[in-house]
């Protein structure tokens, strides 16, 4: 395998929160007098930031709604995600054969940087990466390349010998914006069509794939 890191997005790319996050919806939907949408929904807003979630929803572009949506979402979403958010097949071999094949990782999402590494501590997972980097930690979420940009640096790393991966389209335009290698993986809800006029290397069915294609 050519590359010297290899960055990943994390919901919908190597896990899925989709019962904490659905929870969340429903907790702050509920408390600030908005319907509930329905599961599917919420499922395509995955990977956006989730206060812009909030106002596609419901309308409210207000900043007190926007921050008071937050609030009541992460008292339910953030304590399901750090008890038991499943990791998706394939997730677990493929980190441990990058980290064999000496090739270091690290996670850009805009979920907070505690989830994830409580999510990653509860698969024995936490210490695998050299850097995890969630929303709470840019001043400019995806796709704004800050946070890859921000990885980039630390692994001291040229954009070019990187692979990027996730599952949305905002994650393709971050790669591009960054100037790494874009993996398109197919665990979430846009389908594969959607990447092929976006800067890309490959598109993965799912993790088993994106293994088979670094060669690990």
């Amino acid at each position: 395998m050519d590359y010297k890191a290899v960055i990943f997005d994390f919901d919908y790319t190597l896990g899925d929160a989709t019962d904490a996050i659905y929870a969340g919806f429903q907790a702050g939907m509920t408390a600030m007098g908005h319907p509930v949408p329905d599961r599917e929904t919420v499922r395509h807003t995955v990977g956006m930031v989730l206060e812009d979630a909030y106002t596609l929803l419901t309308g409210d572009d207000s900043q007190e709604g926007r921050t008071t949506f937050r609030a009541e979402f992460s008292k339910v979403a953030r304590p399901m995600q750090a008890a038991g958010t499943p990791l998706c097949d394939g997730a677990k071999e493929l980190l441990l054969a990058l980290e064999k094949a000496g090739v270091p990782t690290a996670v850009v999402s805009t979920k907070h940087t505690g989830t994830l590494r409580d999510i990653f501590a509860g698969h024995g997972l936490a210490e695998k990466f050299a850097f995890i980097v969630g929303g709470d930690l840019v001043s400019r979420n995806k796709p704004d390349p800050e946070g890859l940009n921000t990885v980039l640096r630390k692994l001291g790393v040229a954009p070019g010998d990187v692979l990027y991966c996730g599952d949305t389209v905002i994650d393709a335009k971050t790669a591009a914006a960054a100037g790494t290698d874009f993996c398109a993986v197919l665990n979430g809800t846009t389908p594969a069509e959607d990447f092929q006029d976006l800067p890309h290397v490959h598109i993965a069915p799912d993790l088993n794939d994106l293994r088979a294609f670094l060669g690990l």
